[in-house]
């Protein structure tokens, strides 16, 4: 039954997504269950692109990574893939009408990654639009389910929470970036003299797209509010968590939330979310 192959592809988005991400999976069980597979999908599929520029280094990436892109669009054309992932992905992508123009700038940021090792200003806010933004508003058209007016009004907000969560994996990640891959995302950015001037200016811009956010998160469905939050405590415990340590410290290490304070945070969220005092 083609019902089966739907439900295995399902799977193997949502175990990428459960290996690749404690945080987002703890969110996503937080959703409806009805939207879960959807953002599974979602998420498997920028996982799997995100791979290939971050980690096959043994292959030819760009080879690989036109390759993906090339069956993503054929996946989606023609409603079907032998790969689970673009399988599952080319479903969402149908069903809630996630078109060319948010796929193409997630795209152009992973195909910078290839090649691109220091940013502009200009280059940064594209690069943050591609791999992170767009993903959030493609999560938001599965949430607003067909509600255009719905959509429109929450997008900004979407934007700013997208944006936030990878900012803040860029200073989590700072160290991995420079040492494996040599990139630095941060414009104008001179690890040398990265002091805690240059760390608490960061800081001050993740702030204000947290705070952008947060109006969004309030008004967003039922179905869907109490995942969206989750995610939202967890990092800004994590950048609160940056904002402690000493700039050297970030350079040195990867900061990290432990599993029994993510288990409190839900707990705390649950209780925000159960007395509507998000």
């Amino acid at each position: 039954m083609f019902e089966l192959y739907e439900k295995t592809s399902e799977a193997c988005s949502k175990i990428t997504t459960n290996t690749y991400s404690t945080s987002f999976s703890l969110g996503i069980k937080m959703i409806a269950k009805d939207y879960r597979w959807a953002i599974y999908g979602i998420y498997g599929f920028v996982r799997l692109a995100d791979e290939i520029v971050d980690t096959f280094h043994r292959e030819d990436k760009a080879e690989l990574f036109y390759k993906f892109k090339a069956d993503t669009y054929e996946a989606i054309e023609k409603g079907i893939s032998l790969n689970p992932i673009f399988q599952s992905f080319q479903k969402v992508a149908r069903q809630y009408n996630i078109g060319k123009d948010l796929i193409e700038p997630f795209f152009l940021s992973m195909e910078a990654d290839l090649e691109q090792k220091v940013y502009s200003d200009d280059e940064y806010d594209t690069y943050i639009y591609g791999s992170a933004e767009v993903v959030g508003l493609m999560c938001l058209k599965v949430f607003c389910d067909g509600n255009e007016a719905e959509y429109q009004k929450l997008k900004q907000p979407a934007r700013a929470l997208g944006a936030a969560f990878q900012k803040v994996n860029f200073l989590r990640d700072i160290k991995s970036d420079v040492e494996e891959r040599g990139r630095i995302y941060f414009p104008n950015l001179d690890l040398r003299h990265f002091d805690e001037d240059t760390k608490q200016l960061i800081i001050e811009d993740v702030k204000k797209d947290f705070r952008n956010a947060y109006s969004g998160i309030q008004m967003l469905p039922m179905s869907c509010k109490f995942g969206v939050y989750t995610s939202y405590i967890y990092y800004l415990k994590l950048l609160e968590k940056i904002e402690r340590k000493h700039a050297r410290e970030i350079l040195e290490k990867r900061i990290r939330v432990a599993n029994s304070e993510k288990m409190a945070l839900l707990a705390k969220s649950f209780f925000r979310f159960k007395f509507n005092v998000l």
